[in-house]
């Protein structure tokens, strides 16, 4: 697989029969991307046995293999992943409201049971990874889902608009039991300064803190020091122009410095699914180490790790 036929993929996105490349923008977005190769193999020979299921939930509107690197890497270490693009309710466009949430957290539950009808799938060990806004929808169809074992979230809104939480009546995070992986980005004003990057009524962003709320779930908290939003996603930093690089750069962090988080974020993301889904003791010794003592380079990463407390059975979710 090269760049370029994951793009092919957007022209039937809305109709598998009837393809629209002309209204596909990846195209000329990862143009000179388009021939870089990639790990997955098309009409591979499928590996035997049954392996966790994992459900990536892409960034508002976007492309279902937006961090298509990522979940190739996942993939290869026995995982089957799923995804479909980022839809609102009855548009193809996201909407950045309860109705979008809703209508992705949706998706991800029908990705779960589709997952059933695979003949290499173990539906008794599931996580969901995401990426901005679906970390908000992940958070909902964990919620609501019993099905969802563990959630990764890279950068996710529901860290920046927890007045949705709130207004969503259903979703409760301080009863949540379930593991959570969550990368910030570093920027130290996003918080304070809400109205510069979202629009939308002051309701949608006020609301209790949803990893202070993360209680009675183990949370493990990555700060990617260097890393801007965008650069989460293997395909965004693809497109990002010098200009656009330059307008999200952290400090004095660089393009090969974005690559470099993006690797760690994958190897702590790997060895967090394979302590809580695969229960590798050797994978839970990696995460109770510190960035040095796995040789993470100085600068690149701060962690904080917060063991669940005991909840009764009557309240766990």
């Amino acid at each position: 697989m090269r760049v370029g036929d994951y793009t092919h993929l957007a022209d039937t996105e809305i109709h598998f029969g009837a393809p629209h490349p002309e209204q596909n923008r990846w195209r000329s977005l990862l143009k000179t991307s388009s021939e870089i190769p990639l790990w997955a193999v098309r009409d591979a020979k499928s590996a035997k046995g049954h392996y966790p299921v994992l459900i990536y939930a892409p960034s508002g509107s976007s492309v279902s293999w937006e961090n298509a690197d990522l979940c190739e890497y996942l993939a290869s270490h026995g995982y089957v992943i799923l995804a479909s693009p980022s839809m609102g309710v009855s548009t193809r466009a996201m909407t950045d409201d309860l109705d979008g949430i809703n209508a992705q957290a949706r998706d991800v539950s029908f990705l779960v049971t589709y997952a059933k009808t695979l003949p290499d799938t173990d539906l008794s060990e599931v996580a969901v990874l995401s990426w901005s806004w679906g970390g908000a929808s992940s958070l909902f169809a964990a919620a609501r889902d019993p099905r969802i074992d563990a959630l990764v979230s890279m950068d996710g809104s529901m860290r920046y608009y927890p007045g949705l939480v709130k207004m969503a009546g259903d979703v409760h995070p301080e009863r949540m039991t379930i593991p959570l992986l969550f990368f910030t980005a570093e920027n130290a004003n996003v918080l304070e300064d809400l109205d510069k990057y979202y629009d939308g009524p002051p309701a949608d962003k006020v609301g209790p803190n949803v990893l202070n709320a993360w209680t009675h779930g183990d949370l493990l908290t990555v700060n990617m020091l260097g890393m801007a939003h965008p650069e989460f996603s293997s395909m965004f930093q693809r497109r990002e122009s010098a200009q656009r690089f330059a307008e999200n750069r952290v400090a004095d962090y660089g393009r090969d410095d974005a690559n470099t988080s993006h690797a760690w974020v994958a190897l702590y993301t790997l060895n967090f699914l394979n302590a809580y889904l695969k229960h590798d003791a050797s994978a839970k010794a990696f995460l109770e180490r510190t960035p040095a003592e796995n040789g993470v380079p100085k600068h690149f990463m701060g962690i904080t790790f917060r063991p669940a407390r005991k909840v009764s059975p009557a309240k766990a979710r």
